[in-house]
């Protein structure tokens, strides 16, 4: 009897060293053991909602040799192959199965970045998202009309409705979830600064501080001249007089402009043609900074109703006309 249960007891004693030494194996193959790659550099995409499963195929048809029934056990004991993130992920070599599921379940995805300029138009921001490679481009052909509808916008117009940034995003990325976000940022900057406007300003809607904040994103040479240009216009729309703004005339020329202003031009009417038209322009005319939208808001608080541009990115401003044209005299005609 004593040899019987002595037989017993050795063979689980076996069992349980041999269970032990699996366990031993399968740990070193998860954290340690380079798993082979036919390419040393590879990206696999992950669907929203696609199962472990299916993601280790496509990582398998990428070239890496996930070991079964090792991956799958791993994948269960982890108890995290729920949470792996939608995206496009970068792998390169070495690898382990402990490394490969960590980035899957961190989403630690592959960026790619857009990048729109402060004081861009809306059709040169088009222009970029429309070639960029790694984008899908679903709004591709569509009226401009047609993408504001799609992001649920009731304006007609889409100038100045983004803000200018770089965005980061994941590619095969939706290029309408790049609009969405520049508007959303826009939208919440503009918020903050209508609230937040001095009582006495001539601004009627947060649309007209937009258009305002475009002008002057425009007119704004050096970083310290941007208040006083917001005060110029400002001051101006106090008094009802013309804006006469050089680059709302060029925007109305639209791609007829060759890089020359002429006196016809700003004799020609158009609606954004500040010459010939008292007020602010229909629409924005360009993307606008935070920078420009607080200047709208904070205006210096000086008296000019004049600026010229002396020739070093900088302008001389004037109280009134005799002082203007005094610095015409000095800063652009002598020069």
């Amino acid at each position: 009897m004593r040899a019987v249960v002595s037989f017993i007891l050795g063979l689980l004693l076996l069992g349980l060293l041999s269970l032990g030494a699996g366990w031993l194996w399968g740990r070193q193959a998860y954290q340690s053991r380079v798993l082979v790659q036919s390419k040393a550099e590879f990206t696999v995409t992950v669907e929203k909602g696609q199962g472990f499963g299916s993601i280790a195929a496509r990582l398998r048809n990428a070239g890496l040799e996930l070991p079964e029934p090792l991956t799958s056990i791993a994948a269960r004991l982890r108890g995290d192959a729920h949470q792996i993130k939608a995206g496009t992920y970068q792998f390169k070599a070495p690898l382990t199965l402990k490394s490969v599921l960590d980035k899957l379940v961190s989403g630690e995805v592959m960026l790619s970045e857009v990048r729109v300029p402060e004081g861009w138009t809306f059709l040169q921001m088009r222009e970029v998202i429309d070639r960029h490679p790694d984008l899908r481009h679903d709004t591709a052909g569509l009226a401009a009309s047609d993408l504001l509808a799609r992001l649920g916008l009731s304006e007609r117009h889409p100038e100045g409705l983004f803000f200018p940034s770089t965005y980061l995003f994941s590619p095969n990325t939706p290029d309408l979830e790049i609009y969405r976000n520049a508007h959303r940022q826009l939208r919440k900057l503009l918020d903050e600064a209508w609230a937040a406007r001095p009582p006495d300003s001539p601004l009627r809607s947060p649309y007209e501080l937009l258009t305002l904040a475009s002008i002057v994103e425009k007119e704004t040479g050096t970083e310290a001249d941007r208040p006083k240009v917001a005060a110029v216009f400002l001051n101006r729309l106090r008094l009802g007089m013309m804006l006469q703004s050089d680059p709302t005339t060029i925007y109305g020329i639209g791609a007829r402009f060759d890089g020359n202003l002429r006196k016809r031009d700003l004799q020609t009417d158009t609606p954004y043609n500040t010459y010939t038209r008292a007020g602010l322009t229909p629409t924005p005319i360009a993307l606008v900074s935070r920078a420009s939208l607080q200047a709208v808001i904070a205006p210096a608080p000086i008296k000019a109703l004049y600026f010229v541009a002396r020739g070093d990115g900088s302008s001389e401003f004037s109280d009134d006309l005799a002082a203007h044209n005094r610095a015409v005299q000095k800063f652009q005609l002598k020069r």
